[in-house]
């Protein structure tokens, strides 16, 4: 894995440029196996030190995960080495203490080990965490798990086969683990419980590679050559047969080199191994360290699009926050200064009419880009004349806080000390004034809704340069505020002048208003179809002592509005409003008479006390009250339907003229009359004081994401099979 080692370094530094929060989620390698099957030794070999216990029975009683830093890259700023040694170890458990022997470290282990586990034999799935810097180890992390078991030993639980299957099948669960499935080639393969294992978590085998150990161990005669062609349990990444040190080589303390020299002795020396190069090349340490190293950069290639994609926005993004820090006017003449306020008041005030418009994205505002799941701008001011003022008018009733008696007290309180003939139209103008005063806190509501909606386009329309001169940004705002309530005022005035104009004439010769005739004509239709509606529900007539609406009282009362004349009486059937009265008065007088001829009168007639309030609604209304009632409120109706389509068409275009545009074109004159003052230019630009370091942060950043896009191309370009 020599190869790869220099270039996920590099790639560690394009993540050091991008931040702490992206990184390169390289794969852990997963080691899993049979008791005694070899993990260990592997694992060994694959990190070229020897620092795991070693011996008989089962020796990894707990996972460790092994966390490999490369310190030719740097140390990270979180580490402090303390010693001089190049490699060390730290575990989790004695975060203050360095391991520069490694047989200091493997005692560790140990001890840690027997601290959960005891010493006989038992095991625990709580995970040694143990950290590894080097100048010759590449940045992964290795994990090395307890082999399968079948039989509890010692104190081991009776289901330590199912609690070793569940804790390596948890590891290799990560779809970023590369599985290393390791079986001893002196058994069968069909009974080899990693490849079950690494079958369940990786049915495609993409991640997983076999491994074949103790070769060297087989029954003279033997070999493993048709597993390693792929013809007994196929995966896809293949096997790889390696020989490991054999338990005396450790005792011995061979190192790890000389017994990679045995193993390539022993393959290149074998009657079957060494005459098939197919077969020679599948065998080694050196081979399976290949495999992982191929596995590796191709996950690192993955990676590589997403890479160079945010570097290339991150280069973007420097380079507009460069832009807008601009140049140091420290130094700059008065000219300059000039030309820069004049350009900066000037793309403010196109960046309002452009928010406003909807044309585009303003300059200066990359994060102001034409949102598609929310209204921006001019739309939300249409959004408030459209869906929220109008809707709102469009849902208020003509008679809205006016109940029947009201109208009717209203009718008897214009008709005065005479009871009137007709409908007096003084009734009308009294009701419609009142229903359409009531339209006038809406317009003023929706005057102060669209003066929010510019205070917050103003604030959307502030050019990013602005950051740069906080008095100059205070300004300006304060100009734009000033503005905006200077023509809210008259713009509120005008919305209640249209109230008052309305209210000055009631026009009841608008072509559009219902009139007298047609109110009663439209009555009379409404009672045609109650009468039918009675006749077939067979609805029997009322008696002469109820006042209902009939047509022939209608018919007599429309005649007399057409031809101006008083309705003194009922032509019809006798149950007209008229036909009532004088029939109930003759037989109330001739009741009279033949009560005096019976009863003596009294001697004195006691009037009853006038009330301090007196109400119309004391007693039911007749039915001349109740056709008068209906009459009323179709006028009343028709006139404040018109009134209201008015209102609703002029009121947005009031506040466009009196607000919106005032301020959209007098804008820009009014930042230059109030800003641009020589004595002031100082001032105005005088820079925060965090931006000159901001500024030289970003050259830096751009600088270092140059060199990043450099290192994610050569790595592109690297051919990891050379």
């Amino acid at each position: 894995m020599e190869q790869l080692i220099p270039i996920a370094s590099k790639l560690q530094d394009v993540l050091g440029a991008l931040g702490q929060t992206t990184t390169l989620d390289l794969p852990q390698i997963v080691v899993i196996g049979g008791q005694s099957s070899g993990k260990s030794s592997v694992l060994e070999s694959l990190v070229g030190r020897s620092f795991l216990p070693r011996g008989t029975g089962i020796v990894t009683r707990r996972p460790l995960i092994l966390q490999l830093f490369n310190t030719a890259q740097g140390i990270p700023e979180e580490v402090d080495s303390g010693t001089d040694a190049e490699e060390w170890g730290e575990f989790m458990h004695l975060p203050n203490r360095k391991f520069t022997d490694f047989r200091a470290i493997r005692n560790e282990i140990v001890t840690e080990t027997d601290r959960l586990t005891g010493k006989n034999k038992g095991i625990d799935a709580t995970p040694i965490h143990l950290k590894i810097y080097s100048p010759r180890v590449l940045a992964l992390t290795v994990v090395d798990l307890p082999g399968v078991a079948k039989v509890p030993v010692g104190d081991q639980p009776f289901d330590i086969e199912k609690q070793i299957t569940a804790m390596c099948a948890e590891f290799i669960a990560n779809p970023n683990a590369i599985i290393v499935a390791v079986t001893a080639a002196n058994q069968d393969l069909a009974n080899s419980d990693a490849i079950k294992l690494a079958q369940a978590a990786d049915p495609t085998g993409s991640r997983t590679v076999g491994v074949l150990t103790k070769v060297d161990l087989m029954d003279p005669g033997t070999d493993v050559s048709e597993i390693l062609l792929n013809q007994v349990i196929p995966l896809r990444r293949g096997y790889v047969a390696v020989v490991n040190r054999g338990q005396k080589d450790v005792q011995s303390d061979v190192s790890i080199r000389d017994g990679l020299k045995k193993e390539d002795h022993f393959f290149r020396n074998h009657p079957v191994y060494s005459r098939d190069r197919a077969l020679l090349a599948k065998c080694g340490t050196p081979r399976l360290a290949k495999s992982l190293n191929n596995m590796l950069m191709h996950h690192i290639r993955d990676c590589l699009p997403d890479l160079k994609q945010r570097i290339g926005r991150m280069m973007v993004d420097v380079q507009s926050e460069l832009d807008a820090l601009g140049t140091p006017t420290n130094n700059s003449s008065r000219s300059t200064r000039g030309a820069s306020l004049l350009a900066l008041l000037s793309k403010f005030a196109n960046n309002f009419s452009s928010i406003l418009e909807g044309k585009g994205r303003p300059e200066g505002k990359k994060s102001l880009a034409h949102p598609v799941n929310e209204l921006m701008g001019g739309a939300r001011i249409s959004y408030i004349f459209t869906e929220v003022f109008a809707s709102s008018l469009n849902g208020v009733g003509a008679f809205d806080g006016l109940t029947d008696e009201e109208i009717r007290t209203t009718i008897a309180n214009a008709n005065g000390t005479r009871p009137a003939l007709f409908v007096p139209e003084v009734s009308f103008d009294i009701l419609v004034r009142r229903q359409v005063a009531r339209l006038e806190e809406p317009g003023t509501v929706c005057v102060d809704l669209v003066y929010e909606e510019l205070q917050r386009i103003a604030t959307q329309a502030e050019p990013s340069e602005l950051t740069r001169f906080p008095v100059l940004r205070e300004r300006m705002i304060e100009v734009m505020m000033n503005l905006l309530r200077r023509c809210v005022g008259p713009t509120q005035m005008m919305v209640t002048n249209l109230v008052k104009i309305e209210l000055s004439y009631v026009n009841t010769s608008h072509p559009d208003f219902i009139g007298g005739s047609r109110a009663v004509a439209g009555l009379m239709q409404k009672v045609g179809k109650e009468n039918d509606r009675r006749a077939a529900a067979k609805i029997p007539e009322e008696s002469d002592d109820a006042t209902p609406l009939s047509s022939t009282t209608l018919n007599n009362y429309e005649s007399a509005v057409e031809n101006d004349k008083p309705m003194l009486r009922d032509t019809g059937s006798g149950n007209g409003i008229m036909s009532m009265l004088f029939n109930n008065a003759a037989k109330e007088k001739q009741k009279k008479k033949n009560d005096r001829r019976s009863i003596e009168p009294p001697s004195i007639v006691t009037l009853p006390q006038v009330p301090d309030r007196m109400k119309q609604t004391d007693k039911p209304a007749s039915e001349k009250e109740t056709i008068e009632m209906e009459i009323i409120k179709s006028l009343v109706e028709s006139y404040f339907n018109i009134v209201r389509k008015n209102f609703i068409d002029f009121v947005p275009k009031t506040i466009m003229y009196f607000l919106v545009n005032h301020v959209k074109d007098s804008l820009q004159n009014e930042l230059v009359s109030e800003l641009y003052r020589e004595a002031e230019l100082g001032s105005l630009l005088q820079e925060a004081e965090d931006i000159a370091s901001r500024r030289q942060t970003c050259v830096e950043m751009k600088e270092l994401l140059s060199k990043a896009m450099d290192i994610v191309n050569e790595v592109r370009d690297f051919n990891s099979f050379s």
